[in-house]
């Protein structure tokens, strides 16, 4: 978790080191991210910087198999004249910058899944500057103060919005998934005045909402978010998800203090208008046990101890996460509940 103090974020040092799990491809919301490899591992630091080199064996090695460069999206850039022009272009939409080098295996490393990615993400742009290419690309990496290669930024409206140094497949894929959502059943809120009309819009139809609160730079909601987006896609009939994120304008960050967030991620389960409980941190089986807490599977048993039937897709969520103690029932998994009231 990331605790919010004076408007500055401390980290746990077990929030400074958070990765995906090691099974991704069980919790990653889009089937067209399979391509990832459960073997891949993060690296823990970039490399310096080699001026001497000239590019070689980045583009060769690391695309060794992969289409050619024209058949790609990611797109090249020389200088500081092109790398601006790409942000222009690209107006609102998340644009991912891999800084590399020749001589760095992790950027050689890193690029094919890179590659993968903007194949499959067709609303996100991909740029690729070669540090170590001429002096217009040292000059690019010297004005985005970039030391240290891989290095990942993420951009939006000319603006960078986030950054990593020597991350593996699967943190950049939560990066991409966090930064670049913009129309998937997660509801994006951007003011206290958003909020009040998701609340207001669902007061009728007695649905819960799950508010994923949180903030733009937190690696524990970049690693629970990928949860996120499958659940909303699961249960889209009788739950909706929505986020925010408080840091990103002064309207938020008021929403997160009158509602005493002092914590993030901080989740806000709210029905008929009225916040029925919080879950603080970035467990993905406890997640799934509190939003079923409060959307009243509960009440539904006839006597304690009794298994209630579920899904297969929310079955498997649920296994995915280890918290599935029953078996199957009707066509779907279950879950054993225990024997306790929710604590509002």
């Amino acid at each position: 978790m990331a605790t919010i103090t004076n408007s500055f974020i401390f980290k746990s040092p077990a929030s400074l080191s958070v990765s995906l799990s090691s099974h991704p491809n069980k919790l990653l919301p889009l089937s067209s991210l399979q391509f990832l490899s459960t073997q891949a591992q993060s690296s823990s630091c970039g490399s310096g910087w080699q001026q001497s080199r000239v590019i070689t064996r980045a583009t060769s090695s690391a695309a060794s198999g992969a289409k050619k460069a024209s058949e790609e999206r990611v797109q090249k850039v020389h200088s500081i004249e092109e790398f601006d022009d790409a942000l222009r272009a690209a107006k609102n939409r998340l644009v991912v910058v891999e800084y590399a080098s020749s001589d760095s295996l992790e950027s050689s490393q890193i690029y094919p899944f890179m590659v993968d990615l903007s194949r499959q993400c067709n609303d996100v742009e991909f740029l690729l500057v070669m540090g170590d290419e001429s002096d217009k690309t040292r000059d690019l990496c010297k004005r985005e103060k970039i030391d240290k290669v891989p290095h990942f930024s993420f951009y939006k409206s000319m603006e960078k919005i986030h950054e990593e140094e020597g991350i593996g497949p699967e943190r950049l894929v939560g990066d991409v998934l966090y930064y670049g959502d913009s129309h998937s059943a997660v509801v994006q809120l951007h003011s206290r005045e958003d909020v009040e009309n998701l609340i207001e819009e669902n007061k009728e139809g007695h649905k819960l909402v799950v508010l994923d609160v949180g903030l733009k730079h937190c690696g524990p909601c970049v690693k629970v978010y990928p949860t996120v987006l499958k659940l909303s896609r699961q249960m889209a009939d009788s739950v909706v998800f929505a986020r925010m994120n408080g840091d990103e304008n002064e309207s938020c960050m008021q929403f997160l203090r009158d509602m005493d967030v002092v914590e993030v991620p901080t989740f806000l389960f709210i029905r008929d208008g009225v916040i029925r409980g919080r879950y603080v941190g970035s467990g993905k089986g406890e997640l799934i046990g509190e939003i079923l807490r409060y959307q009243g599977v509960r009440e539904t048993l006839g006597e304690v101890g009794s298994c209630v039937s579920m899904p297969p897709c929310l079955g498997f969520l649920l296994a995915s996460s280890g918290i599935i103690m029953g078996p199957e029932n009707g066509g779907g998994l279950s879950l054993l509940l225990p024997d306790e009231e929710p604590v509002l």
